[in-house]
């Protein structure tokens, strides 16, 4: 397959002037990405709060018209940028990956374009009436993960915009050209300065949360440094929208038909290779169907193509970096320490590249092992006996996170009594992951706050008034 670089041209730097970004199934330079310091983030703060006003005068209207040019734009563009997410990120082009990634792009672009977000009247009597409005905030950072790095950029970067502010981005270092990409795409179709790509290492996405030109910042990454975003924040009270890990539980309901959830199951599981914030982590099944849930998922794990992925019909592909292959390496390796059975893979994939992993399906495993009460972000999941459903849900509700969580059932109400006893901010019924582009999206716990998507993702990123007569 030829891979297009006109897009890749125009993001990357000379090799003398930049970091060289490998791709993720062969470690092969892809290209070089600009090395950004903290000098670099002041001035791009700087032209983003000199940007803004202008931006925000256009108006609704004009500002949602151009993000749908944006759209597409990236429509136009999708095969060229998926096959360089596929590159870096390691996700293949088939399946719900790298092209998925791009139309979802696409289609979140046109959300934050099109939801309308009128004044609300929340007090009225004869005389006297109360509304809320809302307004820009100013600049909002965003700091963006390395496994949806395009799509999640997007979750930031649309409704930013769409509701009037100017925005600083700064994408993970192992994913920095993805997101250059986009902003390229996105630029297209902007004034200067209101969408600037930071592309640094940690220490300049560190400086982002108490930098005294931010107005609001959202992350989406680990939990342990949310709190340090957390902490930063204090210096300037920036506004927070925090989407952290995941360590998602599903629970299986006696009477299920394993063949009937199967695909929804495994692709919950196992998306994006399993390196995804609200992909399921770990499974619990009732004793009566365990064996036979064990043996589907297994069957479909082993059956899935895996490998490089811009070679077309795979849909599983490598750990993205040598950190979260070790990390994935470490768990399984613990597990079958303590005598967890190994149903299928639980071994690396040399021959694919040097950080691909089989799909590995444990079972006879408990909660108290590493890998059930910690996120593997790796194609594993582990496989948990139950016998009692309050003992389930005591089980699913004792992580810190609660990012999301399902329930597995032929039977629906059962599933929605099940659901709201869950602690998790999003429960989903025999499926796990899907998301809405107007449907608000966030987690509970040590997941985070605030909510994505939809109306309530526009109100995040906005200042509420009050406007009482």
């Amino acid at each position: 397959m030829t891979v297009a670089t006109s897009i890749l041209d125009a993001i990357t730097v000379p090799e003398s002037e930049g970091r060289a970004i490998p791709d993720a199934a062969t470690r092969e330079t892809i290209g070089y990405a600009p090395v950004h310091t903290r000098a670099d983030l002041d001035v791009a703060v700087a032209a983003a709060r000199a940007a803004q006003p202008a931006w925000n005068a256009l108006g609704h209207a004009e500002r949602s018209r151009i993000l749908n040019a944006i759209a597409d734009e990236i429509e136009a563009n999708a095969e060229e940028l998926a096959q360089l997410l596929s590159r870096e990120q390691g996700k293949p082009l088939d399946g719900p990956n790298a092209r998925f990634e791009v139309g979802a792009c696409a289609v979140w672009t046109r959300a934050a374009a099109d939801t309308l977000l009128e004044p609300e009247v929340v007090f009225e009597v004869e005389g006297a009436r109360a509304e809320v409005h809302y307004d820009a905030l100013g600049v909002v950072g965003a700091i963006g993960p390395w496994n949806w790095p395009m799509m999640i950029s997007v979750w930031q970067i649309a409704p930013s915009l769409r509701m009037g502010n100017t925005v600083v981005a700064k994408p993970s270092e192992y994913t920095p050209l993805s997101v250059l990409a986009l902003a390229e795409i996105y630029n297209r179709h902007l004034p200067q300065g209101v969408l600037t790509v930071i592309s640094g290492d940690r220490e300049v996405g560190a400086a982002i949360p108490g930098h005294a030109g931010i107005d609001k910042v959202m992350f989406t990454g680990s939990t342990a440094t949310g709190r340090k975003i957390v902490e930063a924040s204090a210096n300037n009270l920036a506004r927070l929208t925090l989407e952290l890990g995941g360590n998602d539980a599903g629970i299986v309901l006696p009477g299920t038909d394993p063949a009937a959830i199967a695909e929804n199951l495994f692709w919950g599981c196992f998306i994006n290779t399993g390196q995804t914030c609200a992909a399921l982590k770990r499974l619990y099944v009732h004793d009566s169907l365990y064996d036979a849930v064990v043996e589907t998922l297994a069957g479909m794990a082993q059956a899935m193509p895996m490998g490089r992925g811009l070679e077309e019909g795979n849909v599983l592909g490598p750990l993205q970096n040598q950190k979260q292959f070790d990390i994935v390496e470490g768990l399984v390796d613990d597990a079958r320490r303590r005598g967890a059975r190994i149903v299928v893979g639980g071994a690396a994939a040399p021959e694919l590249g040097p950080l691909f992993y089989r799909a590995t399906v444990v079972a006879d495993i408990e909660d108290g092992a590493a890998l059930v009460d910690e996120e593997q972000f790796g194609p594993v999941i582990p496989v948990i006996r139950y016998t009692d459903i309050d003992d389930a849900v005591r089980r699913a509700n004792a992580s810190e996170q609660g990012l999301g969580a399902s329930v597995w059932s032929a039977d629906a109400d059962a599933a929605v009594e099940v659901a709201k006893r869950l602690q998790a901010g999003t429960v989903w019924i025999n499926s796990h992951g899907a998301l809405n582009p107007v449907v608000p999206f966030g987690g509970t716990k040590a997941s985070g706050y605030g909510q994505e998507f939809g109306a309530a993702g526009l109100k995040a990123v906005a200042a509420p008034k009050v406007i009482s007569r």
